[in-house]
């Protein structure tokens, strides 16, 4: 018979393609991972792992197994799926990944929320940008990902993914005070083709939507400073170093100098919930995402 729990550390090996990757996803130690693959080739009596200069691969049966551990494992999550469905009981635990902004805007809300209802669910977070949300998930290493698009720039959701809408968020773009167009009730990214910018890092995608948005206005950007946390690039707003998009989800306080003007043109971002298809029928994962539309809800609520 195998065992499942060796099978699972066939599978992290391809898809991480290393010991400490597997070891990370697995959230066990390196020694442990091959202490599992030792014992699963004198299972199967064939040699799955090959060394490949400082690192491993995976030889031809190693190859084989894995497919088949994928498989099984996907069967599994199914079966836990329905157990649970069936069961009605939100337990266990969920891992949830979100883009920075949507975990300092959304996860304590909806965390303090899944608490409350469900005080017998674990509940693990880890901020990922929207792109290794979607991979974490769909190698298994988060069981849901909040990630966003833009209404002129969608991101691409790979097939064995379910996905729910959360909100849309409305960005502003903040400039120092003393900006030409700080008195502005309302502007257009066309009104900054002569102005620095500040952005994300590159290849994130929020990063290449801005590019790509400024571009398609005839603009070619001039980003001077790329910083991936808002708090940053506001400081740098403040400090007269250029504009930059400053979306509300999470935004925190603004500093003294800096002014936010909303977009003329209808520019959003759209923040999704995205999770296995075959994970699908979990109570948890229904609970998180209404958990989380929740959170989103209360943002545009009047206080009161």
């Amino acid at each position: 018979m195998l065992n499942l729990e060796r099978l699972r550390t066939l599978d992290a090996l391809a898809r991480h393609g290393s010991v400490s990757g597997a070891a990370d996803g697995l959230h066990v130690t390196t020694s442990a991972v091959s202490q599992q693959m030792a014992k699963l080739e004198r299972e199967v009596g064939q040699q799955l792992l090959a060394r490949n200069g400082r690192g491993i691969r995976l030889t031809d049966a190693g190859r084989l197994l894995a497919g088949h551990a994928a498989k099984i494992l996907s069967q599994v999550e199914i079966a836990q799926s329905d157990i649970e469905a069936q069961r009605g009981q939100v337990v266990g635990e969920v891992r949830l990944a979100a883009f920075p902004t949507a975990a300092r805007g959304l996860f304590p809300a909806a965390l303090t929320a899944l608490r409350a209802r469900h005080p017998e669910l674990a509940v693990r977070t880890a901020e990922m940008e929207p792109e290794s949300g979607i991979r974490a998930v769909l190698r298994g290493d988060a069981d849901l990902a909040v990630v966003l698009d833009w209404s002129n720039k969608r991101l691409p959701v790979p097939g064995g993914l379910a996905r729910a809408g959360l909100l849309d968020d409305a960005p502003d773009i903040a400039m120092p005070s003393g900006h030409p167009l700080a008195d502005r009730t309302a502007v257009g990214l066309e009104d900054f083709a002569d102005d620095e910018w500040v952005s994300w890092p590159e290849g994130e995608f929020c990063y290449e939507w801005l590019v790509f948005t400024l571009r398609s206005k005839g603009i070619e950007p001039r980003i001077s400073h790329l910083a991936g946390e808002h708090h940053t690039q506001l400081a740098l707003i403040a400090a007269g170093f250029g504009v930059c998009v400053a979306p509300r989800l999470g935004r925190g306080p603004v500093p003294e100098g800096v002014r936010l003007v909303p977009v003329r043109q209808t520019m959003r971002r759209h923040v999704h919930a995205v999770w296995r298809t075959d994970a699908d029928r979990r109570p948890s994962i229904r609970a998180a995402v209404d958990a989380l539309r929740e959170a989103g809800r209360s943002l545009h609520e009047p206080a009161g």
